[in-house]
């Protein structure tokens, strides 16, 4: 048996926003899960954790018709992150989130990529409301919602007792 996925390709101008692919991108998100700067994002957790990680990634597409997008920088042809929507069972929306390996930080590549994301979600999915879960000590993540002009709406605690801020983003008429 044979699934076949759509999987949008989109563009900014530094990045490409694409389907994750273990053999292109398992060596740089698994170092990067390896460490404590993974922990807002599911890790610490080892390459194997990782790579089931990638196939949820993936699953998520064929169950939902939309997932998380790798963000691939044009100028190295490198895996920098992930970025896209994500939804969990026990949460009560599917996110808009984002993420990047330490050394492409600080490049403004998670608020370009989600910007693409968001105009996706808005644009070709229809969406009219969109969400960003963060943790409440991850000021990084609270400066790319904050630059995305999301403002808090709501507190959240997962099962797993994490408590969780909800960013909603502006409405897709007032999206620039």
């Amino acid at each position: 048996m044979q699934i076949t996925v759509t999987i949008p390709e989109l563009e900014t101008e530094r990045l490409i926003l694409r389907a994750y692919d273990d053999a292109r991108d398992l060596d740089r998100f698994a170092a990067f899960m390896e460490t404590e700067a993974s922990r807002f994002f599911m890790g610490p957790m080892d390459r194997y954790g990782t790579w089931r990680l990638g196939c949820a990634i993936m699953g998520h597409w064929m169950r939902n018709g939309y997932g998380l997008l790798a963000i691939e920088e044009k100028s190295t042809g490198e895996f920098a992150g992930l970025t896209g929507v994500w939804e969990a069972e026990t949460w009560p929306h599917p996110e808009l989130a984002w993420m990047l390996t330490q050394d492409k930080e600080g490049n403004g590549y998670a608020t370009e990529a989600a910007h693409r994301a968001r105009d996706y979600i808005f644009n070709d999915l229809n969406w009219t409301s969109l969400v960003s879960a963060i943790e409440e000590d991850n000021a990084g993540s609270m400066k790319v919602a904050d630059r995305l002009g999301a403002e808090p709406d709501f507190d959240h605690t997962r099962p797993s007792g994490i408590k969780v801020i909800y960013y909603r983003h502006p409405a897709p008429e007032t999206v620039q």
